[in-house]
């Protein structure tokens, strides 16, 4: 499925999304649904994350790796009902997966792709936007919560989430002719908010240290080197295909990890293969992710480097087509980026 990159520009959209509300269409984001008397067991199964605090109407991070714990994908998790979990998938899939899991350890649960549509409503503004359309019971759903509320009649699933540093909600749509009515109608209630259409934007995602599968994470990196510790249990009591392997690299060492990089000179272009990261000779990593900040009047990025350079302030050189540039280590997110955690 394609996604939008940008409307008016990838700066113009960045400067929209930071000051008013945008409507994403994220029909990309598909969900794998887990059904039945082990859909619990299989959820645990396919995560590293702890799952056995996380309450029907709550959703969160879950790091979904293989047997030697590299990452297969990064959805969101959304515990829907009784027996009934979501894992909203990114940039690659998951069906196959969790199928073939079912399959090999003998659970009673049905695992499909159901007609599931994310439409994300993002930015400051957004709120107002959202309440406009289901009531101030929106106003009531924390972060990385959610709440089933009508439109025009029809219940929706509506989340506090989504792919962006500046708030906002995710509206799980179930019906194509609901979809329709229900996009128009947030055009119309954000008209006094400047509301327009959007996506997710390189700028302000590098900015909040948002990767991206496929880009900054691949089948060829862990949990561990992709920063994502505090999602992975290594001390639970809990069955998770890939939690010994990544144990073992805990105990170790991690040899290399994703960190932000600031690069000087003027904007960059945009990367379409790695950049190689050096000290002196050698390279020490590769840079996956890379845009000019308008806001931070510099070029900021996201790379993965090798352990022994990732302390915050490190100089390093990259390659970018032949031409070197000075490099700095830095912490993710970049400031001002507004993030929340992850929950």
């Amino acid at each position: 499925m394609l996604l939008p990159t940008q409307f008016r520009g990838v700066e113009a959209d960045y400067h929209h999304l930071r000051s008013s509300v945008q409507v994403w269409d994220v029909a990309c984001e598909r969900q794998v649904q887990l059904f039945g008397p082990d859909a619990d067991r299989l959820a645990q199964l396919l995560t590293v994350r702890d799952l056995r605090k996380m309450d029907i109407g709550r959703c969160g991070y879950a790091p979904v790796v293989d047997a030697n714990g590299r990452m297969l994908n990064d959805p969101v998790v959304l515990h829907v009902d009784v027996d009934r979990w979501w894992f909203s998938v990114a940039d690659s899939d998951l069906v196959l997966w969790a199928g073939g899991i079912a399959l090999g350890k003998g659970l009673d649960v049905d695992v499909h792709e159901p007609g599931i549509s994310p439409l994300a409503v993002q930015g400051p503004r957004s709120e107002d936007v959202m309440a406009r359309l289901f009531g101030d019971d929106v106003r009531a759903i924390r972060f990385f919560r959610f709440s089933v509320l009508p439109f025009d009649g029809h219940p929706l699933l509506v989340a506090r989430s989504g792919w962006s540093a500046q708030g906002g909600f995710e509206i799980y749509v179930d019906d194509d002719a609901v979809a329709c009515r229900l996009y128009d109608a947030l055009m119309i209630a954000g008209e006094p908010d400047g509301i327009g259409p959007g996506c997710p934007n390189l700028i302000e995602r590098i900015e909040a240290g948002l990767l991206t599968y496929g880009s900054d994470i691949t089948r060829d990196d862990t949990a561990l080197e992709a920063g994502l510790d505090r999602y992975c249990a290594l001390d639970a009591p809990i069955e998770a295909i890939g939690l010994a392997a990544l144990r073992r690299q805990r105990d170790e060492g991690v040899g290399r990890q994703i960190r932000g990089l600031t690069i000087g000179g003027p904007p960059v272009p945009l990367v379409r293969t790695w950049w190689p990261l050096h000290a002196g000779r050698g390279q020490v990593g590769r840079v996956t992710s890379a845009t000019w900040s308008p806001r931070l009047n510099t070029n900021v990025a996201i790379g993965m480097v090798d352990a022994d350079f990732t302390a915050e302030g490190t100089p390093l050189d990259v390659d970018i087509a032949g031409e070197c540039r000075q490099v700095t280590v830095c912490d993710l997110p970049f400031p001002g980026s507004s993030q929340r955690s992850n929950t």
